[in-house]
């Protein structure tokens, strides 16, 4: 098991619903609108853009393609400094609060399973395939370095 915390990003269009669902979830805090706004309050001061963010992280989930596209392409644009690898992950979660708060447990449940691995570099994909028999959702994956 890796000795330091999986660092993880979750990165979502509006950061409102999904990403702070599973921020949620993942902080293990309990959870219309004014409850996910008094939510969000709670666990970041204000939305983030991932574009702004310089924080290394070991692990960055996306809540839709078209976020998951603009992640890797932000990534892949940024010049490699360290040369270490980020994993980046798409889980389509649609944007209400029920998937929301479904997508988030699953979220945080792959960063359990992944966070006990004692080679994420190489149990990864097998883990997504395992996910997506169990959860009957499609996965996008790729590898990005800093």
């Amino acid at each position: 098991m890796p000795s330091s915390p999986l660092r993880v990003a979750v990165v979502c269009s509006s950061n409102q619903n999904r990403s702070m669902e599973a921020h949620n979830i993942l902080s293990y805090t309990q959870n219309g609108i004014l409850h996910m706004l008094d939510r969000n309050k709670r666990i970041k001061p204000r939305p983030e853009r991932f574009q702004n963010c310089k924080d290394l992280f070991d692990l960055i989930l996306t809540c839709e393609e078209r976020v998951y596209d603009q992640v890797v392409e932000d990534l892949n644009s940024r010049e490699q400094e360290t040369c270490q690898p980020v994993h980046v992950v798409n889980v389509d979660i649609q944007d209400n609060h029920e998937e929301a708060t479904l997508g988030a447990f699953l979220i945080c449940e792959l960063c359990q399973c992944i966070q006990h691995t004692e080679d994420m570099e190489n149990e990864i994909d097998e883990l997504l395939q395992e996910f997506e028999e169990k959860s009957g959702r499609t996965f996008l994956h790729t590898v990005c370095f800093y």
